[in-house]
């Protein structure tokens, strides 16, 4: 997967086109020019109606190539890097979101697997069948 960067790009549709690749991870972004990670906090998230160029005003278009087999800390670290972006992967655990700074060197596939596990109770290879309990749920 292929997300574009730039300044006029909305924080809530790059979240959008990550989530769509990752439905049990979310990225958020942060007003946090130190990137020191345990500095990463809730009132400095960047709302997801503003567009990047808010936040850094520096920032150039660019595009960062996302593969499932890359490492949560190697994603942050292009963020940082090529963008001057400080960002924070969580995973799904149920019905919360947590920070995943204790499992970054899970590739992305790896964390999101267990976000589905947590979230779920099915493994990435489960199918749903007769045995699923949930599956006439809401009707």
């Amino acid at each position: 997967m292929q997300l574009h960067i730039g300044p006029n790009r909305f924080i809530g549709d790059i979240q959008k086109e990550f989530n769509k690749a990752f439905p049990f991870l979310k990225i958020e972004f942060f007003n946090n020019k130190t990137f020191n990670r345990s500095g990463f906090m809730a009132h400095q998230i960047i709302p997801q109606n503003k567009k990047i160029g808010e936040s850094q005003l520096n920032i150039t278009d660019g595009d960062i190539q996302v593969e499932k087999d890359m490492k949560v800390k190697d994603l942050e670290k292009i963020f940082k890097d090529q963008f001057s972006l400080a960002v924070q992967v969580f995973r799904k655990s149920g019905n919360l979101w947590l920070e995943t700074t204790m499992t970054d060197n899970w590739t992305l596939q790896q964390q999101n697997n267990h976000g589905r596990e947590i979230s779920t109770g099915k493994n990435a290879d489960e199918k749903p069948g007769d045995y699923d309990l949930n599956r006439d749920a809401g009707h």
